[in-house]
């Protein structure tokens, strides 16, 4: 048996924060659980939106060999009712944290570097205990501390999925749910399709908070070539070619679901998309980025000063 289905979601409405883009200094608007300030737990209405996903999850079919999470608190939050919905019904192969679908962030050009998610034992040991946290024996591949381009981000992304795909089939898993950023999402959509638009701002793959996609193997006879080269973490930013545009990872992938949101009361919400390479190259002194959440006491959206940007995060 080999990987026929990956289902992707992204995490739920969660609290904000800001950050200054010239000195690359992150500041939490409420106090986060890891104490990480990107790293922010969901709020009251994101806790409601996982709580609607999680009785959904259970119902997919083909029913979920693997859960798959990026490691930021948020992800996991999102997935937490889920997994214990499946463990209910006899899952036991927990969760794979997973470096490769972190959160994306910009290019600094220097030295400047962006906060990293917190650690898979402090995450299982004092968040998150009943849920079977794990990562693999060598870490697939990680974001640059230094943030990463355009082809950079894709790059990572196909790589990453390459080694879960590779990984699924000897293991037998015909699907897998992977729970990431609306960042990763889209590109999750364009590297499995192989389709790579010209204009990377245009809304080809959707992301809506604790929203889902889903893309089935398009040739499941398909063998991976054994020339793909391992990530070194020495070396970062130098991502082995995983041949993915215009074929797609491993054979290629179709999309069946696109940002689905029908188990959700509240629909549709706070879709993105690309605006550019969102670099911190250029950033101005002293300028300050609001990278809003939803409020907290109210549920109702914040405004985004950074002209829709940071609503991926």
């Amino acid at each position: 048996m080999v990987l026929e289905t990956i289902y992707i979601i992204r995490h739920a409405s969660r609290m904000h924060w800001s950050v200054n883009p010239h000195t690359v200094t992150y500041h939490a608007s409420i106090p986060t659980p890891t104490s990480i300030p990107t790293d922010p737990a969901l709020t009251s209405y994101g806790e409601k939106q996982a709580q609607q996903l999680g009785a959904h999850i259970p119902t997919l079919q083909p029913p979920i060999s693997q859960v798959y999470s990026s490691p930021y608190y948020r992800c996991l939050q999102t997935l937490k009712p889920g997994v214990e919905a499946l463990q209910a019904r006899g899952y036991k192969n927990g969760v794979i944290v997973d470096n490769g679908f972190e959160e994306w962030y910009g290019e600094t050009g220097d030295h400047r570097e962006h906060p990293r998610p917190a650690k898979v034992e402090e995450l299982a040991r004092e968040h998150f205990q009943h849920m079977g946290l794990r990562c693999l024996e060598r870490t697939v591949i990680k974001s640059s501390r230094f943030g990463e381009g355009m082809m950079q981000l894709h790059n990572r992304i196909a790589y990453a999925l390459h080694r879960i795909i590779e990984r699924a089939d000897k293991e037998g898993e015909a699907s897998i749910l992977i729970c990431t950023h609306a960042a990763a999402m889209i590109a999750i959509g364009r590297v499995l399709t192989g389709n790579m638009p010209e204009d990377t701002s245009v809304e080809d793959f959707h992301c809506y908070t604790a929203s889902m996609s889903r893309y089935d193997r398009k040739d499941c006879a398909f063998e991976a070539p054994d020339n793909v080269g391992m990530w070194d973490p020495v070396k970062e930013s130098l991502i082995p070619d995983v041949n993915w545009q215009g074929r797609g990872v491993m054979g290629g992938w179709d999309s069946v679901l696109n940002g689905d949101c029908s188990y959700l009361e509240g629909g549709k919400e706070r879709g993105w998309h690309f605006q550019g390479d969102e670099s911190f190259l250029t950033a101005v002194p002293d300028q300050e980025i609001i990278c809003d959440g939803i409020n907290a006491e109210e549920g109702a959206e914040e405004k985004d000063d950074a002209g829709g940007k940071s609503s991926r995060l």
